[in-house]
């Protein structure tokens, strides 16, 4: 990380350039052509774009400079690249597998944030830096707002309401944790931004890129099974408890 902070490339430029990356792939892959121009050569952007995505926030931990507008500027440039390449691959009918794509990456969100709440572990650390541009940071909370947050809340109260349906109106604390076991978070974690495009990088190479666009409702699937699944755990825990 140093030598990046030695050239003064600060987090937002590699947000900024991993964007450009991603739409660049969905702007070849709509175009079409040779196979090295509408398979390879995509499928390679998306790889790099999949790299420096995950540095960024590396780069904000390690030189202390993880700001608000940061976070938000990297959800949702990778909103607009998934938008992108979900329109190139599948026309309009991108945009509400887009949405579907975004409920699959929040419920990984939201699994994640419960399973370290309900052990007392830090989710997300307090940004290291302030003196964010209000104005900037205002318009991309107030996108955050509109997209994102809806999503968060009916997910977020519909786990919850799950919850009370298996234990009544009030869970104990040994009930969100075994409502939030490991196993739960790695499943989401697996169907990540960073798989997604492997993925679809791979259904590039192989020619058939509306593979990764039919498999999104597949996944979701599997989301629903594992809710199934830990509701039994809690169930099967709660029957422990009382013999």
């Amino acid at each position: 990380m140093d030598p990046l902070a030695r050239l003064n490339v600060y987090p937002t430029h590699v947000v900024l350039f991993h964007t450009v990356l991603g739409v660049s792939a969905a702007w070849l892959i709509r175009r079409g052509g040779p196979w090295w121009r509408s398979r390879l050569a995509p499928a390679l952007l998306l790889q790099l774009k999949t790299v420096l995505d995950n540095l960024d926030g590396q780069l904000a931990r390690a030189t202390g400079q993880t700001t608000e507008t940061g976070r938000y500027l990297d959800t949702e440039m990778d909103l607009a690249v998934d938008l992108a390449l979900n329109v190139a691959i599948a026309g309009r009918a991108g945009v509400p597998l887009t949405l579907l794509q975004s409920l699959i990456l929040t419920t990984d969100f939201l699994w994640e944030r419960d399973h370290r709440a309900a052990r007392g572990e830090v989710f997300r650390e307090a940004a290291a830096q302030a003196g964010d541009n209000p104005r900037v940071l205002a318009a991309l909370k107030a996108v955050y707002a509109a997209y994102f947050l809806p999503q968060e809340q009916a997910l977020g109260g519909w786990f919850e309401a799950r919850l009370r349906v298996v234990v009544g109106d009030s869970p104990t604390p040994e009930d969100r944790r075994a409502y939030t076991p490991l196993p739960i978070t790695a499943v989401a974690a697996n169907l990540g931004l960073t798989t997604q495009l492997a993925f679809l990088g791979l259904c590039l190479l192989a020619g058939h890129p509306r593979l990764y666009t039919r498999s999104l409702p597949a996944q979701a699937l599997v989301l629903l099974g594992v809710q199934r699944w830990r509701e039994g755990e809690v169930r099967r825990v709660g029957a422990q408890d009382t013999r």
